[in-house]
């Protein structure tokens, strides 16, 4: 009896040590996913003149006119003005008949052809220009003195720049003003004036802005001018796509390669930006540091790359 006993026991026994056994086996584990490798592409910092500017929009003004008058009472009998004509310094523009002429016509020549009779007045520009207005067509009775036309002087084309009056310094440091018009043309300027008063409401001060009068430029064209705030004679720049910033652009860093497999997060103060350029303060990085200018952005603080040519 006692043999089957120990037989029964001894068959239960060896499913549970099996069991055991295998319960206790260690678990096979899966290997390590590797890191994403990042295709970057790197440039090095260097050193350049560099200035941050500030841009306002100035208007395109003929500041003088002049009025071509009437120096007879009479009818206009023959003008040569046209609203946008060009007109050059005693050009020839209308010609005036008295009304006594007029109704007497060639009369008194015939009984005194000595007399020289004519009634007629010849009106000619005083200065070169474009007509900006014609007041009269021809026969129309005019006064002595009344304006016939209205002349913008060629030689008196400005620009007028309305600038906030705490930049008033700035502008006194920029001798040179470039006027960038909106063809893309750009025209070398100099500041020839100040109005002596301010805008009561938006506190800004009008500055004339002398231009060469070669180009015909309408009055009323808006241009752009620029003003220089801060130069910075030697400083160390990077690419602007090189530094990043997080959401409220407190915080700015590049990726620097440590070697050439591994990028690292170093944060950098950031100093003026010009157009595609941006000045780094600080750390001073060397020439020879290698920083990321293409896909730097959204990787890790520490970060598998590789350079692309």
């Amino acid at each position: 009896m006692k043999k089957y006993l120990k037989l029964i026991y001894g068959l239960i026994a060896v499913p549970i040590i099996i069991s055991s056994c295998s319960s206790s086996a260690p678990e096979t584990t899966e290997e390590d996913t590797p890191s994403p490798v990042t295709p970057v592409q790197v440039t090095h910092v260097a050193d350049r003149s560099l200035s941050e500017f500030v841009e306002f929009s100035a208007v395109s003004a003929y500041l003088e006119k002049s009025f071509v008058k009437a120096n007879i009472n009479g009818y206009i009998e023959k003008m040569n003005a046209q609203t946008g004509q060009k007109v050059n310094s005693g050009q020839k523009l209308f010609s005036l008949i008295t009304k006594e002429a007029r109704s007497i016509g060639n009369t008194v020549n015939k009984l005194d052809p000595g007399f020289k009779f004519s009634g007629i007045s010849t009106i000619r520009a005083e200065k070169a220009g474009v007509i900006v207005q014609v007041n009269h067509q021809k026969g129309d009775y005019v006064q002595d003195g009344e304006a016939l036309a209205t002349i913008s002087n060629r030689n008196s084309l400005v620009f007028l720049l309305d600038l906030p009056y705490e930049l008033n310094q700035i502008i006194r440091q920029n001798g040179n003003l470039s006027v960038l018009l909106p063809d893309g043309t750009a025209l070398a300027g100099a500041l020839s004036g100040t109005m002596p008063s301010v805008d009561s409401l938006a506190q800004t001060q009008r500055y004339i802005i002398k231009v060469p009068s070669g180009k015909d430029i309408p009055e009323g064209l808006i241009g752009k001018v620029r003003l220089s705030k801060i130069s910075h004679a030697n400083a160390r720049v990077l690419p602007k796509s090189a530094v990043l910033a997080n959401e409220t652009e407190d915080e700015f860093w590049v990726m620097k390669l440590i070697n050439d497999s591994t990028a690292v997060k170093v944060n950098v103060k950031k100093g003026i930006e010009n157009g595609n350029i941006t000045e780094v303060l600080s750390p001073k990085f060397l020439k020879t540091d290698r920083i990321i200018t293409s896909g730097n952005y959204g990787i890790a603080d520490t970060a598998k790359v590789k350079i692309q040519k």
